[in-house]
Formats: C-alpha cells, sequence, structure tokens
C-alpha cells in the first residue's frame, strides 16, 4: 500500500493522527484490521488507510496476508536505542543475571514512564513461577514491587499525581487508597525494598530495590518474583538490594 499525500496532510496534522493509530497496539491487542483501528482511534477509515499506507511504508507496521496490520521491526530497531531502556539494561544485565544464576528465579528490570512502569528487562527460567508481565509491557506502579519501589524514590509532585488516578485494580491484590500506599512507600524507603505478595496469576512475592543513577536519582527498579511459598524472602530482600546496590556504583551513583 503506497500512501498518497492528500490536501491538509502535513507533518504536524499527520504525526499525531499516526501516533493515535500506534498506541491501539497493545499485548491484548497485537493485531488489528483496518476497520478495527478506525473504531478505536476514532478516525475515519479513509483517514486511516492513508496513515496505514504512511507507517507500512515505513516500517513501522507491517501487514499480514490476513489483512491484519502488527508493529513492524523498525520501531524495535528506534525503540533499542533509548538509554534509559537498552543501555541502561547493558549495564545491568551482568548482574541481572548473577542474581538469576544464584536464585532461579524471575529477575526483572522496570523502569517509570507517564505513571507507569516499564518491563525493560526479564531473566526466567522453565521452572520458575509464572509471572504477569512481559518484556517490554506497562504494569501499574502502586500494586506490584516494581514500581513501589519507583515511586518511593520519585518526587513528591510525581507520586501525587499517580495517587490522584484511580487506584489500581490487580489480579490477586487488594485495592489500596491513597493513605495506605503512602505509608507502603515510607516503609518501602526505610528497607530500601519493597515486598509485594499476590494470589494470583498465581501465589507469588515480589522483592523489589532501587537503582539510581549518576544524579542521584531513582533510575530503574530491581526485582525478583518468587513463589508464594517461599520462606527465604528476607534473604532475598538482601541479596536484590546489594545487586541494586552494585548497578548503581556502575551507573555513576554516590555512594
Amino acid at each position: 500500500m503506497r500512501a498518497q499525500p492528500m490536501a491538509g496532510d502535513t507533518p504536524a496534522s499527520v504525526l499525531p493522527r499516526a501516533l493515535r493509530l500506534l498506541e491501539q497496539f497493545s499485548d491484548r491487542r497485537r493485531a488489528l484490521t483496518l476497520s478495527e483501528l478506525s473504531r478505536r482511534s476514532g478516525l475515519a477509515p479513509a483517514t486511516v488507510f492513508r496513515l496505514l499506507g504512511h507507517l507500512t511504508d515505513w516500517g513501522a507496521l507491517e501487514r499480514l496476508p490476513s489483512g491484519q496490520y502488527v508493529v513492524g521491526v523498525r520501531l524495535w530497531e528506534i525503540a533499542s536505542l533509548a538509554p534509559r531502556g537498552n543501555g541502561l539494561r547493558q549495564v545491568a544485565l551482568p548482574y541481572l543475571e548473577d542474581l538469576y544464576e544464584v536464585t532461579r528465579h524471575h529477575v526483572l528490570l522496570t523502569v517509570v514512564d507517564r505513571g507507569d512502569g516499564v518491563l525493560i528487562d526479564r531473566l526466567s527460567g522453565r521452572a520458575a513461577t509464572e509471572v504477569a508481565y512481559r518484556v517490554g509491557g506497562r504494569m501499574p506502579l502502586r500494586s506490584t514491587a516494581g514500581g513501589r519501589v519507583l515511586l518511593a524514590y520519585s518526587n513528591p509532585g510525581f507520586v501525587e499525581s499517580v495517587l490522584a488516578a484511580p487506584a489500581d485494580t490487580e489480579p490477586g491484590m487488594p485495592v489500596i487508597g491513597a493513605d495506605e500506599t503512602r505509608r507502603v512507600l515510607a516503609d518501602a524507603r526505610r528497607q530500601g525494598a519493597a515486598v509485594v505478595r499476590r494470589s494470583a496469576p498465581s501465589k507469588t512475592v515480589a522483592v523489589a530495590a532501587p537503582i539510581f543513577d549518576r544524579s542521584g536519582e531513582i533510575a530503574a527498579a530491581l526485582s525478583i518474583v518468587v513463589p508464594g511459598s517461599n520462606t527465604r524472602v528476607h534473604a532475598f530482600i538482601a541479596l536484590v538490594r546489594t545487586s541494586a546496590r552494585t548497578i548503581s556504583r556502575s551507573l555513576g551513583a554516590p555512594t
């Protein structure tokens, strides 16, 4: 499909609409038809048709033989250049691997983006327990261990903006209000780690600790997810905190 420019199509008008199409894709909606994209984005089918032409020509989207559209490899190529994603991951990966070798449980690396956590890496074994999030996927900040660590060390204005939004409703997690969340975040700062227990999709315990950058600001959260029956939570807290401090030093964080 070769896109043909039309009157009124300028970069300033096309870009926001093209981005609106891209944001319709998600973990649950990996392939969408033109009509689905039109309905979900609120854009006219003719407009969507033109935009899909631009996006497939550039490589942001790919068209399947079925007529559905999926995210293209070129978007991954561009996204891999993000310093908070791949750059941080390259520094942290050897320490994630060490932590995984010691524990043989899921090891996760999460950053914050516009009110959510984004999982930028995960090391997993075949025998490890089930986890709810994929690499590149978003996760709530208030109800996950990594998210709580990210919130606990963020600036107060950002924290309050997150708490002003409706509380997370995650499977296997109780819904807690803003005041209780503030107490949980204070506990995480005192302990230097956050612990979250959940009963679905499987019974798990997650332990997370903060990673800081060279300016001393929160850069990411390192976490581990173990079966809910595991009784070595305090040992895992020490392991995760030590690994997170080592990564922080590698990033040039003040000691």
